[in-house]
């Protein structure tokens, strides 16, 4: 699907669902998803696959858990050393 023209200067590791995943440096998080092949997400209501749109945090298809926090644009996340990423499943929950 998504691959490197080269391979990144350099690399930080992220856990993606508890998973060590090698992401470059200085990739956004759903880039560093779509480079990995994973299955980015479904549809809160249908199941449907969802995957980053836009890449520029218009549309929030892109929508991941980061290091706890639900609901982040993965498109306009930075990825660092450690990070833990969680796909997001079924409908968003908003903060009350």
């Amino acid at each position: 699907m998504f691959r490197r023209r080269a391979a990144p200067a350099a690399t930080v590791t992220v856990r993606l669902d508890g998973e060590a995943v090698a992401a470059a440096a200085g990739d956004s998080v759903a880039a560093v998803l779509l480079a990995a092949g994973a299955d980015y997400r479904r549809h809160g209501v249908g199941g449907a696959a969802r995957a980053p749109f836009c890449m520029i945090g218009n549309c929030h298809d892109c929508l991941v858990e980061v290091d706890g926090v639900a609901n982040r644009q993965g498109c306009l996340v930075t990825v660092a050393e450690g990070m833990r990423i969680r796909r997001m499943r079924g409908k968003p929950v908003l903060a009350t």
